[in-house]
Order: structure tokens, then sequence, then C-alpha cells
């Protein structure tokens, strides 16, 4: 089974976190934070990623250390599930509809962590969220899991719509990426013999 816990304990932040990346889309999210609790709450069912993360973090601060620590966690989780990323796809994308939202998401599970956003909600916050922690959410996730992504906008205007048609994109391209091949089981997915 391809399944990672990660502890993590800072001045700021006290993670704990458990993934099953052939999981069937059940989570306990609870990182203080309500609206990242939605975003990953979705993002396990349409990624059929089962997550159980807590997270208690100096909130009466901002948001910003949470939701940073939780994509580092969650980050290395997938890398630590993924070992060496013998067997894997690699690569999946979508152009995913949330209502008048159109967003595209690719990734590459490349081992050389880039994030490339270009999503643009036009309001500052979703109820108490800042928008733009949306970003170092993604950042800090490509970062700890050398996940390459490109998130892109194509339309939308509604900021709640446009953030959760990124973080739904991101899940169903990185499933894409993650599954199992079943004609390459024991194979590294790149010429070099390894990802990195």
């Amino acid at each position: 089974m391809r399944t990672a816990q990660i502890e993590r304990k800072t001045a700021e932040t006290e993670i704990s976190l458990f993934l099953n990346l052939d999981g069937s889309g059940e989570s306990e999210i609870l990182s203080g934070v309500g609206f990242l609790d939605h975003m990953l709450t979705l993002f396990a069912r349409h990624g059929s990623y089962d997550l159980k993360l807590s997270c208690r973090g100096d909130t009466w601060v901002d948001d910003h250390h949470s939701v940073e620590d939780v994509g580092i966690c969650l980050g290395r989780a997938f890398s630590d599930a993924l070992g060496d990323r013998r067997g894997v796809v690699r690569y999946g994308d979508i152009t995913l509809p949330m209502d008048e939202a159109l967003i595209l998401a690719a990734v590459d599970l490349s081992g050389r962590g880039g994030c490339y956003y270009a999503l643009e909600p036009p309001a500052q916050k979703v109820g108490s969220f800042d928008t733009e922690l949306a970003e170092e959410f993604f950042i800090a996730f490509c970062r700890a899991s050398g996940v390459t992504l490109h998130l892109r906008q194509l339309s939308g205007r509604n900021s709640h719509h446009i953030l959760e048609g990124g973080f739904k994109a991101f899940a169903r391209a990185l499933s894409k990426a993650t599954a199992l091949d079943g004609k390459n089981a024991d194979r590294i997915p790149s010429t070099k013999g390894m990802l990195v």
C-alpha cells in the first residue's frame, strides 16, 4: 500500500497527517482554517485519496502558517508514499468546469517541484480565507513533493468557484499522474532511470 504518515511541529504549527494514495476518498480534516478544510475534503474525494489531517496553528496571527505548513506536510506525504515513483503514469491533466469557472490543471511527477499558478480570484477573501493563500498552499505542496503543477484559470468570475475548481482540477490531474500503469509496473517513467 502506498501510504505515508507525517508529523511536524514548529513554533507556529503542529500537524499530523496520514495519506493513502490508493484509498476511496475518505477524509477527516481539521486544519483550523474552515475554507482549507472544505478544499482538502473535496481534494481527497476527487483524487480518491484517504486523508486524515489535524493542524493546530497560530491562526490568531493569521492563517498563513497553517495553510503553508499543511501544503508542506501534504507534499511530503505524497513524496514518501510515491517512493521512487516506479510504475506510476507520471503525467495527468484535466480541464475542469466549476459553474462559470473553467480551470486547467497539468501535473508531472518529475521530482523537480515547480508551481506555475495562474488563478485570479477577484475577491481578496472567501469568507475569512485570504485568497492569496491558495497560491502559498500549492507552492508549498510542489516544493515538498517534487511535483510540477500548471494551474490556469481559463474563465471565471466567482472567487469561491475559481478556487474550488482549482483544487478539484489539481486532485483529478494528480490522481491520473499517481495512478499505477499496468503496462509499466516495474519501470521508472523516465529514460534517465530516475525521477529527480
